[in-house]
């Protein structure tokens, strides 16, 4: 294994410029070799503010020129699916900003591909390592609590601002080191949908990472207020087991309130977990009566904005377990996929099956 992961990074956007650029430069065991963007101007910016020499406006020739051992891409939605098949493909570890894709049939083949070229495909869900959920899930997998019957998955935060192509009012928020966001997430054309995309799929695939389930058919409603994309939505999804969970989401915080609202309710035979991830906090509620609430999380260990770039980094270098597999954002694309199928014919019962008719096999 190689002593130092060289590693590159495509898309220089907010969220590249803010959370993986950085984390990339202040991790001893990374070497960032080289930006790819297809905005010259945004590349330029960015390589300038941190002092990267090598860019590239055209990644498929950075992967050919480049000695490589892994990529970062947090390029736009619509594009995520092109440019991590071409770096599977390429032999290189991934990290994938979510959503992992906007088609099921697309999050299939990614995730067959990375295990046919023996590469890792994390995507990008930093609440994967927080501790609470790290507990959460331990003792949901062991089968303590019994099986799960019903989850609550509710998701509230500050974006629609976004979703009307106006970032500004987040400066505060987010102190964009380099650039916002712009009005990507106001475009469904690069950026799929709004809410689903950028927030439930953060609220699904938690969900779905700490019960291990998959979804197998949605009903869903959604309203786009006065915007191009969803900003409210509500979705009855019936999991493998014969679960039923209720995800619910709205970008309608106000930016001057709390930033966001996160639980995840997992009820099951002998007891159930309630996981509030906005208010750091997780209780677990045992049969005998007992609970176990654990103790409050350390500054930064919530979120851990540079959590999936370190876990990158860790696959190369040290052949760390991925964290975040492409298993759970497979599944989470099924979801949202099914979700937003439904919600465009007025709320009709779509199957995760009927997702890959046209191809299956």
């Amino acid at each position: 294994m190689p002593h130092t992961a060289r590693i590159a990074v495509i898309g220089t956007g907010w969220w590249a410029t803010t959370a993986h650029i950085p984390a990339l430069q202040e991790n001893p065991d990374a070497n960032l070799v080289a930006l790819s963007d297809i905005r010259p101007g945004a590349l330029e910016k960015a390589a300038r503010h941190y002092g990267v020499d090598k860019t590239h406006t055209d990644f498929r020739a950075m992967l050919e020129q480049e000695q490589l051992d892994g990529v970062v891409i947090a390029v736009w939605h619509a594009a995520h699916y092109e440019v991590a098949r071409a770096c599977l493909e390429h032999g290189l570890h991934v990290l994938l900003e979510k959503p992992m894709v906007l088609i099921a049939e697309h999050a299939r083949h990614l995730t067959r591909l990375s295990r046919v070229n023996g590469c890792q495909l994390i995507v990008g869900y930093p609440w994967n390592y927080n501790p609470h959920v790290l507990r959460a899930k331990e003792v949901l997998g062991s089968g303590r609590l019994g099986g799960i019957r019903y989850i609550n998955n509710m998701f509230a935060s500050c974006v629609i601002d976004l979703y009307r192509g106006n970032d500004n009012v987040h400066d505060n928020l987010y102190q964009y080191p380099v650039t916002g966001p712009g009005d990507v997430y106001s475009d469904p054309v690069r950026s799929g949908g709004g809410q689903g995309h950028l927030q439930v799929t953060h609220s699904a695939a938690l969900m779905l990472h700490l019960t291990g389930l998959k979804p197998a058919s949605v009903l869903a409603l959604m309203d786009n207020l006065d915007t191009r994309v969803d900003v409210v939505d509500a979705m009855i999804v019936q999991m493998d087991n014969g679960a039923l969970a209720n995800v619910g989401s709205t970008g309608t915080l106000h930016a001057r309130g709390p930033e966001q609202e996160l639980v995840v309710q997992v009820y099951c035979d002998r007891g159930w977990v309630d996981v509030n991830i906005g208010r750091e906090s997780c209780t677990i509620y045992y049969a005998d009566g007992t609970a176990e609430a654990l103790p409050p999380l350390a500054a930064g260990q919530s979120y851990q904005a540079s959590a999936p770039v370190d876990n990158l980094v860790d696959v190369i270098v040290r052949g760390a377990p991925n964290m975040s597999p492409p298993e759970t954002g497979w599944r989470t694309v099924e979801l949202l996929d099914a979700a937003y199928r439904s919600a465009a014919d007025g709320g009709r019962r779509v199957s995760v099956g009927s997702l890959y008719a046209v191809s299956a096999g």
